[in-house]
């Protein structure tokens, strides 16, 4: 203890490794101070998007730092430590608690699905009440109508979205979240998507209405001249912002694939009017994409005027991105 201490107290160790400790000043700062990163090219976006993997560099950093002997880098890491814990310490405990009144699930079937089939069988076996389907083609919707009809006597689809519901649905419309805005015009050819990727409609429960929302917002794309291209997906949740805000509905959901993670500064708006159930009642980060190696959470379930009391990620199908679903309490 007594050498330790004397290592301390000399100067060469906090002299060591001065990028090091520059480099960990720099992340901690990054994590703290996120927010007021530039969007230029989509660059704050981003960031927030990939936010819960910086983590990783602070052992990375510490293993290097301990090899450098270096004093300076190691208390420098203190500071992204902490800023990563503040952030994201909470989403590792298990959240979820017992009851529940009604199940609900959320998935991107993906246009490229081999086996819609076996995927609806997939979903109908999640007992929930409610099942949003994301990226429907007009060769698969007649498949998953058919295979989920036994569990779901009430449907709506518009475009590539629908809801499949054990409850009785009624005043079903679409929500336009590809053409709102000055930015509408800004999208690339190849990112021009079909316009009918959300909707709404209404859910007659024992306790009342419920308003529901399902949407596909817009893809994002690192793209050589304009960087990382949110366009699209950001008309789309100001559009979806702006709905749930006129909603008069006391409860509300949302199932949706966002293309993009809670943290994206995209979603302030949906983000002040919603809660994730992921975030209040899940366990871990529950990342949803790629499948085959999930790297984050794009796929959301978003409720108003309930409480989540779990929330949790299904096995996956045969599409690029894994189901979702929760539990809520009215």
């Amino acid at each position: 203890m007594r050498n330790a201490l004397r290592a301390c107290a000399r100067p060469e160790p906090w002299r060591r490794g001065p990028v090091l400790t520059a480099l960990a000043l720099l992340l901690g700062l990054v994590l703290l101070l996120h927010a007021t990163i530039t969007d230029h090219a989509g660059l704050g976006s981003l960031v927030e998007n990939v936010l819960p993997w910086l983590g990783l560099f602070v052992p990375l950093l510490l293993g290097v730092a301990c090899l450098r002997r270096s004093l300076a880098a190691v208390t420098a890491l203190l500071l992204p430590a902490v800023v990563w814990t503040a952030l994201f310490g909470g989403l590792l405990h298990d959240k979820s608690h017992p009851g529940g009144d009604l199940t609900v699930a959320t998935h991107n079937v993906g246009a490229a699905n081999p086996d819609p089939t076996a995927t609806a069988h997939t979903l109908a076996a999640s007992g929930a009440g409610l099942l949003a389907l994301e990226e429907l083609t007009p060769r698969a919707v007649p498949l998953y109508e058919r295979t989920l009809a036994p569990t779901y006597p009430y449907h709506a689809v518009l475009g590539t979205v629908g809801l499949w519901s054990k409850l009785p649905l009624s005043a079903t419309h679409p929500i336009d979240v590809m053409n709102h805005g000055p930015l509408a015009a800004a999208k690339p050819a190849a990112a021009k998507l079909p316009e009918n990727r959300a909707l709404h409609t209404t859910v007659t429960t024992p306790d009342g209405p419920l308003a529901v929302y399902v949407a596909h917002l817009g893809s994002v794309r690192l793209m050589p001249r304009t960087g990382f291209w949110t366009a699209s997906r950001d008309i789309g949740a100001a559009a979806l912002t702006k709905a749930v805000t006129a909603d008069p509905t006391p409860r509300v959901l949302l199932l949706a694939d966002l293309n993009g993670t809670w943290d994206d500064r995209a979603f302030a708006g949906l983000s002040a009017r919603l809660d994730s159930a992921q975030r209040t009642a899940g366990t871990g980060f529950g990342f949803t994409w790629p499948a085959a190696f999930p790297m984050a959470r794009i796929d959301q379930i978003l409720y108003r005027g309930m409480e989540a009391d779990r929330s949790w990620t299904l096995p996956g199908t045969g599409s690029d991105h894994l189901p979702i679903a929760a539990t809520l309490t009215w």
